[in-house]
């Protein structure tokens, strides 16, 4: 199997983790506290998927300088992003919709909402799937470490996401649509980051990597986080760490 393909796979493999939660989101009714784990055990995953395999991976390959840049420029091209789809009406796209407060709107609510929740998902999903591909070039072998980490983070992801979906009416064509969608992007973004990033240095690859570490790190912290705890339990911060500690564990067997 060439490369190209291997990066399709891996990326439609961790991208069918968000179409797996959603199927699960929206079919059963689970309770919010099993949300609130779920949501935290994979926000812990991916701090340590951030640390340990990408950003680590950035500064042995270009050093601190395409590091930091790097992280920043993910991290300010998220926010960026973020703030306009907010506007729009995808402030809550990863929440479940159990607060009042907190609940995506519907298209009657706010017109174009749904299509600006469709960009969110795209948004969060694009960066994570991309250095999978990427992860293709140290070596000619996918970093399993990383698919992990983006399969098991999927799973929470779509699971709220779709129950916030179905709360605010959306209909099941309009919720499977997105997550089959992004799965479709999620194998096109991890080919696009082994063809693209094959043409660079490794200066180049350094700092990419670390644009989509900034961005994963700005999307767990404004997404994923506070659905974990909002309603947190007393071992809410225990489950993150096991989920540092599980992904922590795989970058380093």
């Amino acid at each position: 199997m060439t490369e190209v393909l291997q990066a399709g796979l891996w990326g439609l493999v961790a991208g069918s983790a968000l179409l797996l939660g959603a199927v699960v989101g929206y079919g059963l009714r689970v309770p919010q506290w099993v949300i609130a784990t779920v949501m935290a055990f994979g926000a812990g995953v991916l701090l340590s998927a951030v640390s340990f395999e990408l950003l680590g991976e950035a500064y042995e390959q270009g050093g601190l300088p395409p590091a930091v840049v790097g992280t920043l420029v993910g991290a300010g091209a998220y926010t960026a992003g973020n703030i306009w789809l907010a506007r729009r009406g995808a402030r809550h796209r990863k929440r479940s919709g159990h607060h009042h407060d907190q609940t995506q709107p519907s298209e009657q609510q706010q017109s174009g909402s749904g299509l600006a929740l469709a960009f969110g998902a795209l948004l969060d999903g694009v960066p994570e799937s991309a250095v999978i591909g990427v992860s293709l070039l140290d070596g000619g072998a996918v970093s399993m470490v990383t698919v992990a980490a983006v399969f098991i983070s999927n799973v929470p992801e779509g699971l709220s996401s779709s129950a916030g979906m179905k709360k605010a009416g959306r209909s099941k064509a309009y919720v499977f649509g997105v997550w089959g969608a992004i799965a479709a992007a999620s194998t096109l973004s991890a080919v696009l980051g082994y063809t693209a990033g094959s043409h660079f240095s490794p200066t180049v690859i350094a700092a990419v990597t670390a644009v989509a570490a900034g961005a994963i790190l700005a999307m767990t912290a404004d997404t994923m986080i506070p659905e974990a705890f909002q309603d947190a339990h007393l071992a809410i911060g225990l489950v993150t760490v096991s989920g540092f500690l599980v992904s922590f564990a795989l970058s380093h067997a």
